[in-house]
């Protein structure tokens, strides 16, 4: 009889291994072939790895009897001895002695994945995601985006946040209105869910702190871009809130602990795509309707619609704001009730507004949060006052008839805070398969 006894050592050695090793050592790495420049005498192989390049040279000997027909698309394993070349990348190479292939692509690459920008446009990238982002650039993105996702989780964990995975088919959305992809259950109606937030309130009378980063789904008309019909959010709730600042602030501390991590250790992604980690010590933090009034005064700009802010006016806001503090981030506070969803804290001075917020990054809306009802017969009432019925959410209704804490939490736009941290001008450059109203492929 046989076990696994646990993991092995691999024969072929990492990209840290192969920086480590002394010279004239016998190395066997397995790689991608990034590129391939032949030079008459020699050949450089560059090998594409999880941690970045490596290169590789082939002597024209060893081409003829080793490496006959090596090209971009290839997946080898080479075998060679380490030489320090200043030259290189990484001031050395392999020099290499023997070639396997794992694997052999059909033809010539249809993008250009080696260069240092792929030249084409998104829809192709898009149709072709799955080779776009072999291009170290694409592929960076995605690395900085997992820093976000690997912060927020190691962040709230260190908040004592438990982490929970809830339902994504539901009888009833937890924001209401049309906006819902509607589907058939085993012959009951459902709906895709636009958000956890029902769920997650819930959860913070087992847990006081609950956090999800999980798909939602927005049946929006809308093709522009800084919307997706599925995303990625990083939600939270907690209990035990004073003031729905209290939210504010575990997200202003989520942001200093994720970009510090960036910093520490996504410096080659930084490097590559040329970020500049901007300054999250402080963020300031304005009204609703004095943030529109700050901006219709300084850029001579009427206000059209009291009860929202337009993309434009979000625009101006983070200008506003960047001009006058230096600062890419401002919290927006006390949305209209009529604009917020039944569950949102009215402000027991102004009913009008409620005790919510977004945060806006380089003038775009990155994440909605805010103060809950935690008081039953005020919930059930202001159901009343829209006009909605309890029918799907009895279950919920239910939790809070038995007691809650005062609690309040947010969701983050993953694919959004990408897009402005790493500078691109549409989402679904951020987005590792998007789903738009155009596109159900890849």
């Amino acid at each position: 009889m046989e076990f696994i006894e646990g993991m092995r050592e691999k024969k072929s050695v990492d990209l840290q291994r192969f920086l480590l090793a002394e010279e004239g050592t016998s190395l066997c790495v397995e790689g991608a072939v990034h590129s391939v420049r032949d030079m008459g005498e020699i050949a450089f192989v560059v090998l594409r790895r999880r941690e970045g390049l490596l290169q590789a040279v082939l002597e024209k000997e060893k081409a003829e009897s080793e490496g006959s027909g090596i090209r971009e698309g290839d997946f080898v394993r080479v075998t060679g001895t380490v030489k320090i070349e200043a030259r290189a990348p990484h001031g050395r190479e392999l020099r290499i002695c023997q070639v396997a292939w794992l694997s052999r692509g059909e033809g010539p690459l249809p993008l250009a994945i080696d260069k240092w920008k792929l030249k084409t446009s998104l829809e192709a990238k898009l149709d072709r995601r799955s080779l776009a982002l072999r291009n170290l650039r694409e592929r960076a993105k995605f690395r900085i985006q997992e820093g976000l996702v690997r912060g927020f989780r190691d962040f709230l964990y260190g908040q004592g946040f438990t982490e929970i995975h809830t339902p994504k088919v539901g009888a009833k959305s937890a924001e209401g209105g049309a906006n819902l992809f509607k589907l058939t259950y085993f012959h009951r109606p459902a709906v895709l869910q636009q958000s956890p937030q029902l769920y997650k309130q819930m959860m913070v009378g087992v847990f006081d702190r609950v956090f999800e980063t999980g798909p939602v789904f927005r049946a929006e008309k809308h093709n522009t871009r800084r919307h997706l019909n599925e995303y990625t959010s990083l939600d939270f709730e907690m209990g035990y809130i004073e003031s729905f600042l209290d939210i504010c602030e575990m997200e202003t501390g989520f942001l200093q602990y994720a970009f510090d991590l960036l910093r520490r250790e996504y410096d080659t992604e930084l490097g590559l795509l040329q970020i500049e980690l901007p300054d999250v010590s402080r963020i300031p933090y304005v009204r609703f309707d004095e943030a529109k009034q700050l901006i219709s005064k300084k850029y001579e700009r009427r206000i059209r619609n009291p009860f929202d802010l337009e993309p434009e006016e979000e625009e101006l806001i983070g200008r506003y704001f960047k001009e006058e503090y230096g600062t890419d981030f401002v919290f927006v506070t006390h949305y209209p009730s009529k604009k917020r969803p039944f569950y949102a804290m009215d402000d027991p001075e102004d009913e009008r507004f409620t005790l919510s917020f977004d945060l806006l990054y380089k003038g775009l809306e990155i994440t909605t949060g805010g103060q809950r009802i935690h008081d039953w017969k005020s919930l059930t009432e202001k159901l009343e006052k829209r006009g909605m019925t309890a029918d799907g959410l009895e279950q919920y209704l239910d939790t809070f008839r038995y007691g809650m804490p005062p609690h309040g939490g947010l969701g983050i736009g993953l694919e959004r805070l990408t897009m402005q941290l790493v500078g691109e001008d549409n989402v679904r450059e951020a987005c590792l398969f998007p789903r738009d109203m155009s596109r159900l492929e890849p």
